[in-house]
């Protein structure tokens, strides 16, 4: 008899996104001459780089010719990235990488996900509250999560509150954990940590023998002097830190599809018999064996975010993202609300209006004004009176939807 993973069976009905999609497909159909704003998603709207674009269609051109054509790449990547992406994102802030600690994937969010398969499952896991969905549910899959209770939070699992309460910096674990998920600058809150803040951690994975699993997706966001760009800009880190980078939001890949996961050859775990054994070989087996690699069209695309237009252009389209961060930023403050993040990442946390809760606050939005945002409780317990904005719309939409709010919230 054919049975099913019953860890699967533990997840709520849908994942949250597909929830709010289909709340606003509902509103959408009831409503179908209103105009609706939609800066709930992290989904960009500007196009991709030129620069891009001209790589993209020469590797298009590459497939014509027998002489220039490739079928199967590197699962890895090819050399000419991983050598690309070392040069230009690590070496220039003091970190030393080799391209073979360097994997090219189709995305963070598969690679957050996946990252499990090379670990145990009776680890013990840490994560900040609120946080991105894909942590918790993929180990929920992976069987490490335990059971969920009434409170909304999951029995094995370790939450480290993330609130205006503590500005918004989690607090060590007051018991030992394993696997330790951060994200800087934070998806959902949009807030950062410093290198002292983020020295912290290093120093409690190393001293513990705990793993960190960094997801800097958003780091060309980044405009405050002491905020890491990297979690290797801090000593030791190199020991205990596998790191996930995104070409979605810094470059606008959203639909092509490409990212990377560094994991250096220092970082290790214990196998049976006390033996220790380096994460970079196990992780490289895995993509060989469940990956085929993104697709040479994607990576010429990629490596051209390095080239000297590709940087200006792609900065171009990260301050217009910026710009929308601080007008939204504005606006909701002087409609009276109280906001949080939109410095160095482009989400807006907004804390909702008293005894309104987040779901809530969504549905108002939507049906008294046209606006689509993401609940703070379905990024956890601790999300619950926020609601997360994106600044990821046209710089039209995002003036359109302050000058709603503010008017409604009069």
């Amino acid at each position: 008899m054919i049975t099913a993973n019953e860890n699967f069976l533990k997840l709520p009905g849908s994942y949250l996104f597909s929830d709010i999609a289909k709340k606003v497909n509902a509103f959408k159909e009831a409503n179908p001459d209103s105009s609706i704003i939609r800066l709930g998603i992290g989904d960009v709207t500007r196009p991709l780089a030129p620069a891009c674009i001209e790589a993209m269609h020469r590797a298009v051109n590459d497939l014509t010719d027998t002489q220039t054509f490739h079928g199967y790449g590197p699962e890895q990547g090819y050399r000419f990235l991983t050598e690309a992406i070392v040069t230009n994102d690590f070496l220039p802030r003091g970190v030393q990488l080799s391209p073979d600690e360097v994997f090219v994937s189709d995305g963070a969010k598969s690679d957050t996900g996946n990252i499990g398969d090379i670990l145990h499952r009776n680890n013990i896991v840490a994560v900040t509250d609120p946080v991105y969905p894909v942590y918790i549910d993929s180990n929920v899959m992976g069987g490490r999560a335990g059971e969920l209770g009434a409170d909304g939070r999951w029995t094995n699992l370790v939450y480290l509150p993330c609130t205006a309460a503590n500005n918004f910096v989690p607090q060590l674990p007051e018991q030992r954990v394993d696997m330790i998920y951060l994200c800087y600058p934070n998806n959902p809150t949009g807030t950062t940590l410093t290198k002292a803040q983020l020295k912290v951690w290093v120093d409690y994975a190393l001293e513990n023998d705990a793993l960190i699993l960094f997801d800097a997706a958003y780091e060309a966001f980044i405009e405050e002097q002491d905020v890491p760009h990297s979690i290797y800009e801090i000593a030791g880190a190199r020991q205990c830190a596998i790191e996930f980078r995104s070409f979605s939001k810094t470059a606008g890949f959203t639909g092509v599809r490409c990212g990377y996961t560094v994991v250096p050859k220092e970082v290790t775990a214990a196998a049976p018999g006390g033996k220790r054994i380096a994460l970079n070989a196990l992780w490289n087996r895995r993509q060989c064996t469940k990956f085929n690699g993104a697709s040479y069209i994607t990576q010429r695309g990629a490596e051209a975010v390095y080239s000297e237009e590709g940087k200006k252009q792609v900065r171009q389209t990260i301050d217009y993202y910026k710009n929308n961060a601080r007008t939204m930023k504005q606006g909701l403050e002087a409609a009276g609300l109280k906001v949080y993040g939109a410095v160095n990442s482009p989400y807006i946390w907004l804390q909702t209006p008293q005894g309104v809760s987040s779901w809530q606050f969504f549905d108002r939005l939507l049906h008294e004004v046209g606006v689509v945002g993401t609940p703070g409780a379905g990024f956890g317990p601790s999300g619950e009176g926020y609601l997360r904005l994106t600044a990821f719309g046209t710089h039209e939409a995002c003036m359109e939807a302050m000058k709603r709010i503010k008017e409604w919230l009069k």
